[in-house]
């Protein structure tokens, strides 16, 4: 392994460890790109940190805006490393799943432009406030103002649930507040208004206009889709079906053929279906093709109504 300040990686190998435990193979495609991005920048950084962090001074006045790109993918040492990557590995899990893995990417890229610029905002506000320049000069650097972009996203997507932050069980609605506080209570050095600008961008997706001007930006791409509706797979063909008699009718929707159920419902009725057709000894029921997912045990016929239906059968061959 690779030395970096003229010491072992410690922080390094357990992220990699970390992810080894979690297997490859259950990391969504994007969640995995940022994390394998972010370990060979620290290996391999493009730039020394002090050229990489985003400032006032180097962003705004030196007009130096390739930081803005630089500053969220790399990090000061192993450990800042780790506990952002860990903490993407388990936010993109949950995110990339629910968000999909085009859109997700494309927060991603939007979210770690954006939260640079308001940070610069915010830095640039203290000069002004407070009348002290120095806060121009403040460089961040890190993952984590994404992060906490992400977290406001996460706890948007699941609601009501309780974090623990810290050791206290707070409100998911109030926990990336509680941890901004915390965070820069016990480790001073790190940005408050960094992690701040991440809380905020994260609040314009979630409750602002952030999202609608994604979306719009994505329209002339039709691999975009909208998270949040479930796509209609017969939009891309017409407007309307044709009946055998070339009668018109109006496009059946999404919801026709899942009964109105969500993917987690559809699935746990096709679980159920299935544990009810070993109770029935796996046997078919008159030959009938039965979607799946969608199946209930048919009525018990009597002999002669099983007889008759055979004979209609070979009638029709």
């Amino acid at each position: 392994m690779q030395r970096r300040q003229g010491r072992v990686n410690a922080g390094l190998l357990l992220l990699l460890y970390q992810i080894s435990q979690v297997g490859l193979q259950n990391i969504p495609s994007v969640t995995l790109a940022v994390l394998v991005l972010n370990i060979f920048l620290f290996l391999n950084p493009v730039r020394p940190l002090h050229e990489a962090c985003i400032s006032v001074t180097e962003g705004f006045y030196k007009k130096n805006w390739q930081r803005l790109l630089l500053s969220p993918i790399h990090h000061v040492d192993d450990w800042h490393l780790y506990y952002n990557m860990i903490s993407m590995l388990w936010k993109g899990i949950m995110l990339e799943k629910k968000l999909k893995s085009i859109w997700f990417a494309y927060i991603i890229a939007v979210f770690s432009v954006l939260i640079g610029i308001v940070y610069m905002a915010l830095e640039f506000m203290l000069v002004k406030i407070l009348n002290d320049p120095s806060y121009e000069m403040n460089c961040a650097i890190g993952f984590s103002g994404v992060l906490f972009a992400l977290k406001v996203l996460n706890n948007h997507y699941n609601p009501g649930r309780v974090s623990n932050v810290f050791g206290l069980q707070i409100s998911s609605k109030y926990a990336c507040w509680v941890e901004l506080v915390a965070i820069h209570l016990i480790s001073p050095g790190t940005s408050f208004a960094g992690h701040l600008a991440g809380i905020l961008v994260g609040l314009m997706y979630t409750m602002g206009p952030l999202k609608k001007i994604m979306k719009a930006c994505a329209g002339v791409f039709s691999s975009f889709t909208d998270p949040d509706r479930p796509r209609d797979y017969y939009s891309g063909y017409s407007d309307y079906y044709r009946y055998p008699d070339y009668q018109y009718g109006t496009l059946r929707s999404y919801y026709d053929y899942t009964g109105g159920l969500s993917e987690e419902e559809q699935l746990e009725r096709a679980v159920l279906n299935s544990l009810n057709e070993r109770d029935f000894g796996g046997a078919t029921y008159n030959n009938e093709r039965r979607p799946y997912g969608f199946w209930f045990p048919p009525e018990h016929h009597s002999e002669e109504d099983m007889r008759r239906q055979r004979l209609r059968r070979f009638e029709r061959q």
